[in-house]
């Protein structure tokens, strides 16, 4: 390519043409023969597993500063690695180098013995055992919960039925709580045409790449082929390159959604928008949101499609938390988590939040 520069001379007309054929073969290359990029560099432990379930706790490379421990609960769909994707660019390597004693509650693949499954399963069963399992590691008497997407809405159902459970802060990150007005996804999910018994009775469990390609439809052309066009772009910028592997490979990287669950999640809020009516049952109790009194910070996202921010917000005028806290960060629903923004406003928005609270 640098003879080939020095060929046609260095006037902006000649060098443009081998300047693309150079980017074009570069993007080329990561595309098909690249390979794949290492995730989830934080060092952790098993702590804990159950069916295919298992508990994380990440080592420090420092002693703790706070005696509060945390567990982020992550949602049912994608891998939650994008909350530790790569060294420098990481939420969980972030807050353990602040000092914070950080776990993980990673649900796994369902296989289809696992197709029955419901959201009470997860909520009343897993989720429970894993705070149990994280104070007695940690000797700590209560304990902070993070939520990121479907994880955060989980966990304020789990938190409103358990009051009693020593709960003291609790993070969302781009949760939705209010499904009346979501946009494009609740036109593709409606009930006069989208039939949730057939789809689930069909399938079992539904595949990771429908639930991508879901999502992908809110915005075609931007998701299905802004990032190749950036690729081909930007393909001289190799810290670029970079991170379009890890995205990508995240992305790309989906698990199965258990039928089961799939359906309440899609017909008791998204087609009944149960849970913000107060009428959503879990194994016959009633979920009131009301019966959330820890201390909240709630993150939407600017350019958020998946939850936007009038679905997040909505959290703030039905619990009974004194100390709550709602802002809407300059991002997407992935970028409030990776990226030059998730670096500069995200993790230090969670990590001088929670600093306030747990010690």
């Amino acid at each position: 390519m640098c003879k080939m520069s020095k060929q046609f001379g260095s006037s902006p007309l000649t060098d443009s043409l081998p300047d693309s054929y150079a980017r074009f073969i570069r993007a080329v290359e990561v595309v098909t023969t690249d390979a794949d990029p290492e995730v989830g560099p934080t060092p952790k432990q098993v702590i804990w597993t159950k069916n295919k379930s298992t508990l994380y706790r990440f080592v420090p490379n420092q002693k703790k500063n706070f005696r509060v421990p945390l567990l982020m609960v992550y949602a049912l769909i994608n891998k939650p690695y994008i909350l530790d994707l790569t060294k420098g660019n990481s939420l969980i390597e972030y807050l353990t180098d602040q000092g914070f004693d950080v776990y993980l509650l990673e649900w796994g693949e369902p296989g289809l013995e696992d197709k029955d499954m419901q959201l009470d399963d997860y909520i009343m069963e897993y989720i429970p055992r894993a705070i149990r399992k994280v104070l007695r590691t940690s000797g700590a008497k209560e304990c902070s919960l993070l939520g990121y997407c479907m994880g955060g809405t989980m966990s304020a159902i789990f938190a409103a039925l358990h009051p009693d459970v020593p709960i003291k802060n609790l993070v969302f990150l781009t949760s939705p709580f209010d499904f009346e007005n979501s946009g494009l996804y609740g036109s593709f999910v409606d009930e006069r045409y989208f039939d949730i018994d057939k789809v689930v009775e069909t399938l079992g469990l539904i595949p990771g790449d429908m639930i991508d390609f879901g999502n992908k439809m809110l915005k075609p052309i931007t998701n299905f082929y802004g990032p190749y066009v950036s690729l081909v772009d930007r393909a001289d910028n190799e810290t670029f390159i970079e991170s379009w592997k890890l995205m990508q490979k995240w992305v790309s990287d989906g698990v199965p959604f258990a039928g089961g669950a799939y359906k309440q999640w899609i017909r008791d809020f998204y087609q009944h928008n149960k849970l913000i009516k107060g009428t959503l049952k879990i194994r016959g109790t009633q979920v009131d949101l009301k019966q959330i009194n820890a201390s909240v910070l709630n993150l939407a996202a600017d350019r958020d499609h998946i939850a936007q921010p009038h679905q997040v917000k909505a959290l703030m005028d039905v619990i009974s938390s004194e100390d709550k806290e709602y802002r809407a960060l300059p991002t997407g629903h992935v970028s409030v988590v990776f990226g030059k923004k998730a670096v500069a406003i995200t993790y230090p928005t969670i990590g001088d939040w929670l600093a306030e609270r747990s010690s």
